[in-house]
C-alpha cells in the first residue's frame, strides 16, 4: 500500500520526522516568501499597473487580512479531521492564487489572487506547527521548533533574492510562480513522509466562536492597517467598532462554551500571555523595520531587486547564528532570559537606524539588519515552544493559529502604524524643503511615497521649463525627506519595543517560577509525550 494510505505505526517516536520536518519548513517558506518577494516586485507592479498607495497597500494587505484572521478556524479544523489533510490543502489552494496572480492584469485580480493565497497560507501555517509538536517527543521538539524559525529567516532573504533574479529578466509575474514548484514538491513529500495525524475526542468545534474571530480579528486588522495610512474615514471607525464589540462577545463565548475555540483562560499563565506578547512587540519593530530598511535600500541607494536580495542575505544569516545559540542557551539559562535578550538586541536594532541620513550606505544598514536576524533567532523559536506547550493535544492546530496570528498581527501593526508614521514624516520633510517650488498637484503625487516622488523628478527632468538641474534638486529633497522619515520612524518603533521588553520581563515568569504555573506545565508535558499516540491513533 502506498505510503501516504499507510504508515506503519511504531512504538517510539516516527522514524521520518526529520525528513517530514523538511516538508514542513518546506511549506513555511512559501507562505513567508510570498510577502518578502512582493517587497522588491512592489515598484515594477506600480509602474506596469499604475497602482496608487492605497492599491499597493492592498495588494500587500489582500494577503494579510484572510490570513491573520483563519488561522485560528482553519487550525481547529484541522485538528478535528485531518492535520496532513489540511496542510496538502492548503498548499493547493496557495498555489491556485499563486498562478493567478501571474496571470493577471489588473489591480483588483491582483489582490484576488494574494486573497487566495492568503486563504491557503491560514490554513498551511498553523497545520505546520501541530504536525511538527504532534511528531516530534518533546525532548526534540525544541530543536525542531528552531529548525522552524530558522526557514522563516531564511524566506526573509530568500524571497527577494529569487524574486530580484526573475525580476532581471521575467516580469512581476514570475515572482508569483516562484511559489508553485516548492508548494508541489512539499505536497508530494507531506503525502509520502508526513504521517496522518488528528486530535482525539475533540468534541464538535466551536464555530460561533470562530466566527466571532474571523470578524474580530479581520476588523482590527483591517483598522490597523487602513486607519494609519489613509485617515480614519467610514471604513476604518466602523472596523475599528466592529472589532470593539466582536472581540469581547468572543471572550465572554468563549468563558461559557464547554470546548471553545480558544480557552481565553490561558491568557492567565503568565509563560502563555508573555509569550504570545513578545511575539507580537517583536514582530511589530522587526516587520517594519525590514518594510522601510529595503525601500531605502532601492529608491535612495538605488540598488535593484536582486541586489536588494543579496543584501538581505546577512539578516537570513544571522537567524541561524540566533537559532544555534538559543538551542544551547535555553535549556541552561531558561527562555525567559533567551526571549528577552533578543529583544533587546532587536530593540537596539531598530534604534541604530535612527543615526540613517542622506550619507548613509548600506554599511549602515549592515549591523541593525544582522541584529534584527539575530534577535528573530533568540527569541522566536523558545516563545513559540511555549506557545504550542500551553496546548493540549486536540488543539495543537488551535495553537499554531494562536502563535500565527500573534506573529501576523504584530507584522501588520508594525508595517501600518510604523509605516504610516514613516508617510507622515516624510510628506511633512517634502513639503517645508519643495513646497514653494513645486505645484501643488506635483507636491501632492510627490507626497505620496518616495517611489511617487521620484517619478515626478523624472516628469521635471524632462519638462522644458524646469529641467535636469530642478530635477536633481527635487531627488535630493525626497532622499533626504525619506532618510529624515526612517530616522524618526525608528525612534518610535524602538521605543514601542523597548516598552514591550519591559512588558515581556515582567509578565514572564523566571526558571523558579515556571514550574508552579502547574496547568501550562501539564499542558507542555501532555503535548509533547503523546506524540506516537497522536501518530498512531490517526492511522487506525
Amino acid at each position: 500500500m502506498p505510503p501516504f494510505l499507510n504508515t506503519p505505526k511504531t512504538d517510539g517516536p516516527y522514524a521520518r520526522r526529520w525528513w517530514a520536518l523538511l516538508v514542513l519548513c518546506l511549506s513555511l517558506l512559501i507562505v513567508v516568501m510570498a510577502n518578502t518577494s512582493l517587497i522588491v516586485a512592489a515598484p515594477d507592479m506600480t509602474r506596469d499597473l499604475g497602482l496608487s498607495s492605497s492599491d499597493l497597500q492592498w495588494v500587500i494587505d489582500g494577503y494579510t487580512v484572510p490570513y491573520a484572521a483563519l488561522m485560528l478556524v482553519l487550525g481547529s479544523i484541522g485538528d478535528k479531521y485531518s492535520r496532513r489533510g489540511a496542510l496538502v490543502t492548503g498548499l493547493v489552494v496557495f498555489a491556485a492564487g499563486s498562478v493567478l496572480g501571474s496571470l493577471v492584469e489588473t489591480t483588483s485580480s491582483v489582490i484576488l489572487a494574494r486573497a487566495i493565497m492568503g486563504i491557503g497560507a491560514a490554513v498551511v501555517m498553523p497545520a505546520t506547527l501541530s504536525l511538527l509538536v504532534a511528531i516530534f517527543p518533546r525532548h526534540e521538539r525544541a530543536r525542531a521548533i528552531t529548525a522552524w524559525t530558522a526557514t522563516s529567516g531564511l524566506a526573509i532573504a530568500a524571497g527577494p533574492l529569487v524574486a530580484g533574479w526573475l525580476l532581471d529578466d521575467h516580469g512581476w509575474g514570475s515572482t508569483f510562480l516562484i511559489n508553485v514548484p516548492v508548494a508541489v514538491l512539499a505536497v508530494i513529500g507531506a503525502l509520502f513522509l508526513v504521517p496522518p495525524s488528528k486530535a482525539q475526542g475533540m468534541g464538535r468545534i466551536d464555530y460561533v466562536g470562530g466566527l466571532l474571530s474571523i470578524v474580530s480579528v479581520g476588523a482590527l486588522v483591517y483598522a490597523t492597517i487602513e486607519g494609519p495610512h489613509f485617515g480614519w474615514g467610514a471604513g476604518p471607525v466602523t472596523a475599528a467598532v466592529v472589532a470593539a464589540v466582536s472581540l469581547p462577545a468572543f471572550v465572554w463565548w468563549e468563558l461559557r462554551h464547554p470546548h471553545p475555540m480558544l480557552d481565553v483562560r490561558k491568557f492567565r499563565l503568565r509563560p502563555f500571555s508573555g509569550s504570545m506578547l513578545a511575539v507580537l512587540f517583536f514582530f511589530f519593530g522587526t516587520f517594519g523595520a525590514i518594510y522601510y530598511a529595503t525601500q531605502f535600500l532601492q529608491f535612495v541607494l538605488g540598488y535593484g531587486a536582486l541586489e536588494t536580495g543579496v543584501r538581505l542575505l546577512p539578516l537570513a544569516g544571522a537567524v541561524f547564528v540566533g537559532a544555534a545559540a538559543t538551542g544551547r542557551l535555553t535549556p541552561k539559562l531558561g527562555m525567559k532570559v533567551t526571549v528577552v535578550a533578543g529583544m533587546l538586541i532587536g530593540t537596539a536594532g531598530v534604534l541604530l537606524l535612527t543615526r540613517i541620513d542622506t550619507g548613509s550606505t548600506y554599511a549602515d544598514f549592515l549591523a541593525p539588519l544582522m541584529m534584527l536576524g539575530l534577535a528573530i533567532g533568540l527569541s522566536v523559536s523558545p516563545a513559540t515552544d511555549t506557545i504550542m506547550g500551553s496546548f493540549p493535544e486536540s488543539e495543537l492546530g488551535v495553537g499554531g493559529g494562536a502563535n500565527d496570528t500573534a506573529l501576523e498581527l504584530g507584522g501588520s501593526l508594525g508595517i501600518a502604524v510604523l509605516g504610516s508614521l514613516l508617510g507622515t514624516a516624510y510628506r511633512d520633510e517634502l513639503a517645508d524643503l519643495v513646497g514653494n517650488r513645486l505645484p501643488a498637484a506635483a507636491l501632492h503625487t510627490a507626497q505620496d511615497s518616495v517611489g511617487a516622488g521620484l517619478a515626478v523628478a523624472e516628469r521635471v527632468a524632462r519638462d522644458p521649463a524646469a529641467g535636469p538641474e530642478q530635477a536633481r534638486a527635487l531627488v535630493g529633497a525626497v532622499h533626504e525627506s525619506f532618510a529624515h522619515g526612517v530616522a524618526a520612524t525608528s525612534l518610535v518603533g524602538g521605543i514601542i519595543m523597548a516598552a514591550g521588553t519591559a512588558i515581556v520581563l515582567a509578565v514572564l515568569p523566571g526558571r523558579r517560577g515556571a514550574p508552579r504555573d502547574r496547568t501550562s506545565d501539564e499542558a507542555a508535558a501532555g503535548a509533547g509525550e503523546r506524540a506516537s499516540e497522536r501518530v498512531d491513533a490517526a492511522q487506525a
